[in-house]
Parts: structure tokens; sequence; C-alpha cells
């Protein structure tokens, strides 16, 4: 029975990692040209619409929990 037990936890983890590995991935921090430090977050990964990103008004980065302010460019 603990062995079912510790199997399942195992499978639902792997399952939800995979998931959240194929949406978005990690941006290590690094400087801009003007000097500016940007620190490390994650990002989606690259698609042909830009309605699926964090930062699109409408859309909510369930990282941060902060809403999106940008339009979507058509």
């Amino acid at each position: 029975m603990k062995i079912s037990i510790v199997f399942f936890i195992i499978l639902i983890t792997s399952i939800s990692n995979t998931a959240t590995a194929k949406s978005s991935h990690s941006v290590k921090g690094y400087v801009k040209k003007t000097g500016t430090y940007v620190t490390p977050h994650r990002a989606t990964n690259q698609d042909k619409t830009q309605t699926n990103n964090y930062s699109t008004k409408g859309n909510i980065n369930p990282y941060t929990g902060k809403k999106g302010t940008k339009k979507a460019k058509k």
C-alpha cells in the first residue's frame, strides 16, 4: 500500500512538471545594453500567437499573479 502511494505521488509530480515545462521556460538574469539588470524570471515559449503570453491583457501570470497589461499585436 505504501509503495502505491509513493508511486502515485511521483507520477503526479512528474506529470505536473512536464505540463509546466512545455508552456514556459526559465530566463537567467542579465544586464541590458543600457546597464539595467533584469532579474531571473519565467517566460512563455515562443509560438505564432501573442494572445497566450503572460503579459497580454486578459491573462494572468501563474507565477506572480500579475495581470497582463500589453495589447496583443495583430
